[in-house]
C-alpha cells in the first residue's frame, strides 16, 4: 500500500548559484560527503546536485511534513546499474520504522534548465 508519493523540480542554476555564493559550505548542510563525492567526481556536477536536492525534497513531500527533516539524513544512492536509491537515518528512519514504511521507490531525471525527484513511499 502507497504511504506518500512527493516530487519535486529544481532549477539546476540554482546548485551552481549556491556554489559560488556559499562555497562547499553550502552543500555540507544539505548533502552527505559520498552525496559530495559522487557529484563532483562529475565533470559538471550541478544536475547531480538539483536532482538529489529534489529528491530530498520529494521525500518530505511524501511523508506529509509530519516532522522535521535533516536534508542530511536522507541520502541518494546511485548503484552500479544506474538505479538510484534513498537511504535514510536518523529522525527519518526511525519515523519509517513507527510509520512502517517498508520500501521506497526514488525516480531522477534532469533535462537542460531542471532536475527532478518523485519519491514513492511503500507500507
Amino acid at each position: 500500500m502507497i504511504y506518500g508519493i512527493g516530487i519535486d523540480l529544481v532549477k539546476i542554476d540554482r546548485m551552481r548559484e549556491a556554489h559560488e555564493k556559499w562555497g562547499r559550505k553550502f552543500f555540507e548542510r544539505v548533502y552527505t560527503e559520498e552525496e559530495i563525492t559522487y557529484c563532483f567526481d562529475k565533470k559538471v556536477p550541478y544536475p547531480s546536485l538539483a536532482v538529489r536536492f529534489a529528491a530530498k525534497e520529494a521525500l518530505i513531500k511524501a511523508i506529509g511534513s509530519e516532522i522535521a527533516v535533516n536534508m542530511k539524513d536522507v541520502e541518494v544512492i546511485s548503484h552500479e546499474s544506474g538505479r538510484p536509491s534513498i537511504r535514510v537515518k536518523g529522525k527519518v528512519e526511525k519515523f519509517f520504522i513507527e510509520k512502517g514504511i517498508k520500501l521506497s521507490h526514488l525516480s531522477l531525471s534532469h533535462e537542460r534548465e531542471y532536475g527532478i525527484g518523485c519519491v514513492v513511499l511503500e507500507v
